[in-house]
């Protein structure tokens, strides 16, 4: 071992005398940074199949059809509190409440009868914001400055009144996506 331990001390000597502890941490930085460019060019195989044999994990219940699940299909571009758990429905703004003028739309999926749909979502304003159910699905979502399509747009701001507050959004069907 005496013959190992010689090795290491006289190539750690040599390394020193040629390097200095700054140009060794700029070298590990670089190969630090270096590998975490590339790390995201490795084969991945994303799509797939589950080797055969392996246990299926617990199914999660299919909330796609409950109302008041953020996971109901009417919810994929949603960004709000649920109007059915504030007191309104899917399609009425609950009492005390008025529907904003202006709104944002989605294409959503119905997985009961395979059919896409426009689902025009209106905020609810004139109470203060309701706190049950917060939903936040953004498929489809556009920036701000396309705001029919965004949902991070303050749409209680085009009612009657100035400065009336959020309370809730419903979900409304408006027509068959073609």
């Amino acid at each position: 071992m005496r013959w190992l331990d010689s090795l290491t001390e006289s190539s750690t000597r040599a390394v020193a005398k040629r390097t200095s502890r700054r140009g060794f941490l700029g070298s590990l930085g670089a190969l630090l940074v270096g590998g975490a460019a590339t790390l995201p060019l490795l084969p991945v195989a994303r799509g797939a199949e589950k080797p055969a044999g392996v246990a299926k994990a617990a199914a999660k219940p299919d909330n796609s059809q409950d109302p008041t699940s953020c996971e109901y299909w009417r919810h994929c571009a949603i960004d709000g509190y649920l109007c059915g758990c504030c007191g309104g429905s899917q399609n009425a703004c609950p009492p005390g409440t008025e529907q904003s003028a202006v709104t944002w739309v989605g294409t959503c999926h119905n997985p009961a009868d395979g059919r896409d749909y426009v689902v025009s979502y209106n905020d609810c304003c004139g109470k203060s914001t309701c706190g049950r159910c917060l939903c936040n699905r953004n498929e489809r979502d556009t920036p701000i400055y396309i705001p029919f399509q965004s949902n991070d747009y303050n749409w209680c701001s085009g009612s009657s009144k100035a400065n009336i507050p959020y309370h809730c959004s419903t979900a409304r069907i408006v027509a068959v996506a073609k």
